[in-house]
């Protein structure tokens, strides 16, 4: 039945995505040629029927355990994905809605897991071997050129997300085996850095930043039941990270993927072993408070896998074992259930919205 959709999909992309307010991006990761899954999102954020173009690469046909496997340019013009079966990465081209496939480069090392882009600056997170960052140049016809000088090799273990701060002067890792955080100085492309914090609790793993700096780290315990948290930290203009909230509780299982709202006002952690989404009030100072320990259920028996907040913010979506739960975002932060999108292969990766 997917695939079926899928094909009707390709034809209906630039045409009905012309028309709809947003969109949202998943990737199949299968074990041999690796596609970009499009939804055209609509006003309520309802998806329509998808669409499937071929990254060019080749995926692993299993789970990365990373966040970041797409990324959004902030502008909206550009897709990322990583294809972490052929180690590299793939540019697309957006506009009109429609995605146009404009290349590949080697990722600078093996098995990439999470990409980030601010303005044309991109790194990419490569897990497999001596794991590290690498640096490059995105220009105006979609090509990514290496920047000298601009790779590193990976001072902790286990990378989970590697991605900018929001003015692009800080670029953060998260380490899940090493529990560390390591974060570099960003300027014109070059590095500084790296600094490594202790993280707050065992196994950080997604994050995402806030105002003023705040970042925002899940913390999966390893799974243990009813265990995970997430923690906030304020980053200096050094680069170096200092705890806010330590550890604050989802009592959930394996919170693993975090979003925060446009306004800084709430986060969101998906987790994994309870097929739920936890919600959080982000104060003014970056402090935590749990909101609502499963603020949003996906379906039951699934695990959440990524999370991503539409551009402006009114809607959540969650990918969870082949399957695309969307959640209207409530101005306290409340969460209600408004689409679904089931079909996906079990290998599906990755999750992006605008």
């Amino acid at each position: 039945m997917f695939q079926r959709s899928i094909f009707c999909g390709v034809a209906l992309a630039a045409s009905v995505l012309a028309q709809s307010p947003g969109a949202v991006y998943t990737m199949t990761n299968a074990a041999g040629p690796n596609s970009v899954v499009v939804y055209a999102r609509a006003a309520d954020g309802s998806l329509g029927q998808p669409g499937m173009l071929a990254t060019g690469g080749m995926g692993t046909g299993s789970g990365l355990g990373s966040q970041g496997s797409l990324a959004l340019s902030q502008d909206g013009r550009w897709l990322l994905a990583v294809n972490a079966g052929s180690n590299d990465v793939s540019v697309f081209s957006i506009s009109g809605g429609g995605l146009t496939l404009r290349g590949r480069q080697p990722s600078g090392g093996a098995m990439p897991i999470s990409v980030t882009i601010h303005d044309d600056l991109v790194f990419v997170l490569n897990a497999g071997g001596s794991a590290n960052i690498t640096g490059f140049r995105l220009n105006e016809a979609g090509m990514l050129t290496p920047i000298p000088g601009a790779q590193r090799t990976l001072a902790g273990s286990g990378p989970a997300q590697v991605s900018f701060n929001p003015d692009g002067s800080l670029l953060v890792i998260t380490q899940k085996t090493s529990n560390t955080i390591e974060t570099y100085e960003v300027e014109d492309g070059h590095l500084e850095g790296p600094f490594v914090t202790p993280s707050a609790g065992q196994e950080p793993f997604g994050f995402a930043f806030g105002h003023r700096n705040v970042l925002i780290v899940s913390e999966a315990f390893a799974g243990t039941p009813n265990k995970s948290a997430a923690s906030s930290y304020q980053a200096d203009d050094e680069g170096r990270l200092q705890v806010i909230s330590a550890s604050v509780g989802t009592l959930q299982t394996a919170a693993c993927w975090v979003a925060v709202t446009n306004n800084g006002k709430y986060a969101y952690a998906a987790n994994a072993g309870s097929s739920s989404v936890s919600s959080f009030a982000v104060g003014r100072h970056g402090d935590l408070t749990l909101l609502a320990p499963a603020a949003g259920m996906t379906p039951a028996g699934t695990s959440p896998i990524d999370l991503a907040l539409s551009g402006n913010s009114q809607f959540l979506y969650s990918l969870a074992s082949g399957t695309i739960t969307g959640f209207r975002v409530a101005a306290d932060g409340s969460l209600t259930a408004v689409a679904s999108a089931s079909g996906l292969p079990g290998s599906t990766v990755g999750l992006a919205a605008r």
